[in-house]
């Protein structure tokens, strides 16, 4: 279902008391039986390359060397400041354990040496391959407009905002879920705007400054300094890493137009994959440049960002990026002869997707609504507009807006 991506884990079952054998006659040749008093039970099984673990009904594989290079042992692992100590460079690339077996719902592992490493077989459950290539890294609730609008998504208020924890992890959480969250009732001005901003992470200042004010004057080599409408499309696509957050204030407006598009790309792009998955696969692995070019008198910029416009996690295939602006979409020289053909077609079918009224939100930004957009999942644009239109915003760095979500314990 696109409506809601779903998470699966790995069965997670309750420590036992389990017994296994030490030192058998051929460690690497046999497997080891660990029956508990209930229904749960665990098998191991040693081969010459790694250790086979089948438990809470998921056969898992862990490499000999990866074992080693995750001891949790104090010597091995600084539980304090969450580092490494062990010096990976230096453990035999060939290393075996001598011994294993499983005490209390633990593998545990004697190195050569004598080293031991203990392991949580729930520890180990979750953190296999085979658990994260079912996993999904970020929850998500994928949209169209009905599906947005069905849902109610409150926005946050000035005053609770600023003065408590829990109303910016609400605000977090309907972000992380939907790409998009708002703040109503703050003040119109750049102050206030950069205040709200703050509470939420760090801004990241780049060739526009840290806050930026604009009208529709040119002051900038770019069509967002206009009247005219702006199809659909991320921010800093220019960016070898696209900006993560973008927020937008309508500080004053006073004429007609100018509702802000928004189209949640990861839905579209999910469709994609639904209905042509040869399309899906074509536009997550073949790379094109963006760039943006300014001559100006005060600014002279040149920057290019190169990426596919569907950027994936290899192991689970989950879309994390979008890279979308037809605007900033440098020479395609990239892609080879027999594919160019091919990737217009699915760069085409992309674009209609995006372009279905059924997947536009048009919002009209006021004086004191601010709206944070995840700029690596969700377009925006906007229909044109006439007499003064003055708008701020900022963009925040991603990894601290994520970070600060995974303090209040949400998943991101």
């Amino acid at each position: 279902m696109l409506g809601t991506f779903v998470r699966f884990l790995v069965k997670k079952a309750q420590p036992q008391l389990l017994s296994g054998f030490r030192n058998p006659p051929h460690p690497w040749r046999r497997a080891t039986q660990i029956r508990a008093c209930a229904a749960l039970s665990a098998t191991f099984q040693p081969l010459e390359d790694c250790l086979v673990l089948h438990y809470g009904g998921t056969p898992m594989r862990f490499n000999y060397l990866w074992l080693r290079d995750h001891c949790r042992s104090p010597s091995s692992y600084n539980s304090q400041t969450n580092q490494r100590n062990l010096d990976t460079g230096s453990v035999d690339l060939n290393i075996r354990p001598e011994n294993a077996t499983v005490q209390d719902g633990q593998l545990i592992l004697t190195w050569p040496g004598g080293h031991v490493s203990e392991f949580s077989l729930r520890w180990l459950a979750e953190n296999s391959y085979e658990a994260q290539k079912q996993s999904i890294v970020q929850p998500r609730t994928l949209w169209n407009s009905d599906i947005y609008k069905n849902a109610n998504i409150p926005s946050a208020k000035w005053d609770t905002f600023i003065s408590s924890d829990d109303e910016v992890k609400k605000f977090l959480q309907n972000y992380l879920l939907y790409g998009i969250a708002f703040v109503d009732d703050v003040p119109a001005t750049v102050e206030a705007t950069e205040t709200v901003a703050q509470r939420v992470s760090l801004i990241r200042e780049t060739t526009y400054g840290k806050m930026w004010c604009f009208t529709s004057d040119f002051s900038r080599g770019d069509t967002a300094y206009s009247q005219l409408a702006l199809d659909r499309h991320t921010d800093t696509s220019y960016f070898q890493e696209p900006c993560g957050i973008q927020v937008f204030h309508c500080l004053k407006h006073e004429g007609t137009g100018g509702r802000t598009l928004l189209v949640d790309g990861f839905y579209v792009a999910e469709k994609v994959r639904e209905q042509s998955p040869e399309n899906f696969e074509l536009l997550s692995r073949v790379p094109i440049r963006h760039e943006y070019i300014e001559t100006s008198d005060h600014h002279q910029n040149h920057m290019t960002g190169i990426g596919p416009v569907l950027s994936v996690y290899p192991w689970n295939n989950e879309i994390y990026l979008i890279r979308y602006n037809n605007y900033d979409r440098s020479v395609i020289n990239t892609i080879p002869h027999d594919l160019i053909q091919r990737w217009y077609v699915a760069h085409r079918e992309l674009t209609t997707e995006l372009r279905r009224p059924e997947n536009e939100l048009w919002v009209k930004l006021t004086p004191g609504k601010v709206i944070f957009i995840d700029n690596w999942r969700v377009m925006h644009g906007r229909e044109s507009f006439t007499g003064l239109r003055q708008l701020c915003g900022c963009y925040l760095t991603r990894d601290d807006v994520l970070s600060s979500a995974r303090c209040f314990g949400l998943l991101a």
